[in-house]
């Protein structure tokens, strides 16, 4: 079993570049599906799950090539559109793939996807998305089988801007006869990086990033190159490790505009920034404050954000409360950190930190991508040793981690 081993109490400062975005990666790596040709893709993120993407592309016949800095992605000998169970259910952003497949072929077969056990995540609003498309649906022994003579335009309503389903429905559109309008669509900025990515190979896609997209079908789209955004969740990640050791970290490769109430609650917390175009320098030397978070779909405090904060809380002056609204099962970090010596309390979709100065290291269990990630960051600032078991979920999303955090003067060790 993989793990870190982590001594706490030290200041971390330095610089650290943002890798490339993993949500963004993964919907952008499906859509090459719908390309005829290859595809080139820089800035992807060497992580768990991109691994995962380009096993599923391969294993639906394929061609993926690493040369130094980019991705070369060959789907023209796609020969099945069935994608394998096991693939499947290491991970749930597998499911988009579902949308690319069906956009090209008109039929798609999968089971339900796996991942990290952070709350109900149904694809209802998936597959209710197909359904105004014309597409035919029906479960046999746990998987879904989508099929159609041609896919014809709608308009659709989601009923919660499901980022997934927007995704989804935006692929299957693309090459669609007639004109999709998608309502109450996610406006996270992964998406409007996937539809950018779209629209240089010649897709019709307007208003992606805003709650009304619309999608014109084309015949085909052509051979591009494309350079994936940053990673706003793991620059989220540093700047709460500068500012739970009190340090002085800059991170590059960012867009702030992406990182806005992230930025706006570090503020509030009494770090001090320094904001440029594509950097953002984080001074934690006052003593951090507590403040209240509620997560909100994009542009609200992101949930993926939640358990990081929460660790650096654990450490404020006073009492902070968190409110978490996307996911219901998403504290399950907190029983870690308890261990830990903090001093949080949950009811229902509420935790409610009072901080303290006694952070202890201690043996702790990671089970999610963004939970894991916390454990780690308290662990930075623990008295003694900490050991974080099942960090393959933590690699999931986070390229390099402990050789990032290693430069920024910790004292971490990965042992498989």
């Amino acid at each position: 079993m993989s793990k870190f081993i982590i001594q706490g109490g030290k200041r971390l400062e330095g610089e650290v570049k943002i890798s490339g975005s993993k949500n963004a990666a993964l919907p952008i790596i499906a859509s090459t599906i719908l390309i005829q040709g290859k595809t080139i893709l820089y800035n992807v993120p060497n992580i768990q799950d991109v691994q995962t993407m380009f096993e599923i592309i391969k294993d639906i016949g394929g061609k993926v090539t690493r040369k130094k800095n980019k991705i070369i992605i060959d789907t023209r000998k796609i020969h099945t559109y069935k994608i394998s169970d096991e693939l499947m259910r290491k991970m749930r952003s597998s499911v988009i793939l579902a949308g690319a497949i069906m956009g090209k072929y008109h039929k798609a077969r999968f089971s339900y996807p796996g991942g990290c056990e952070i709350g109900s995540r149904p694809i209802d609003l998936h597959l209710k998305g197909f359904e105004k498309l014309g597409i035919n649906i029906k479960e046999e022994y746990g998987e879904i089988i989508c099929n159609t003579e041609k896919i014809i335009g709608a308009q659709i309503h989601l009923d919660f801007p499901s980022v997934g389903a927007t995704e989804n429905i935006i692929l299957s559109a693309c090459l669609a006869e007639g004109t999709t309008i998608l309502t109450n669509a996610a406006k996270e900025p992964e998406i409007e990086d996937m539809a950018k990515f779209l629209n240089k190979a010649g897709a019709k896609i307007k208003g992606a990033g805003t709650d009304r997209v619309e999608i014109t079908g084309v015949k085909k789209l052509a051979e591009i190159s494309y350079n994936i955004m940053p990673d706003r969740i793991e620059a989220g990640t540093y700047l709460v490790a500068g500012a739970i050791t009190g340090g002085k970290i800059k991170i590059t490769n960012v867009n702030p505009k992406h990182i806005e109430p992230i930025l706006d609650k570090l503020e509030e917390a009494n770090c001090t920034l320094d904001v440029g175009k594509n950097y953002v320098l984080i001074n934690a030397h006052k003593k951090i404050k507590a403040v209240d978070i509620k997560t909100m779909p994009y542009p609200g405090f992101p949930t993926d954000m939640q358990s990081i904060f929460g660790a650096l809380l654990t450490t404020a002056k006073g009492t902070s409360i968190i409110t978490e609204n996307i996911f219901e099962n998403r504290y399950k970090y907190i029983q870690e950190l308890n261990r830990m010596g903090a001093k949080i309390k949950v009811e229902g979709r509420t935790a409610v930190i009072k901080g303290t100065r006694r952070i202890q290291g201690a043996n702790v269990v990671a089970s999610d991508l963004r939970g894991g990630a916390a454990l780690v960051i308290e662990a930075l600032v623990a008295k003694g040793i900490t050991q974080v078991d099942n960090v393959h979920y933590i690699l999931r999303g986070y390229e390099n981690i402990e050789d990032k955090l290693r430069k920024l003067g910790s004292n971490i060790v990965f042992e498989k």
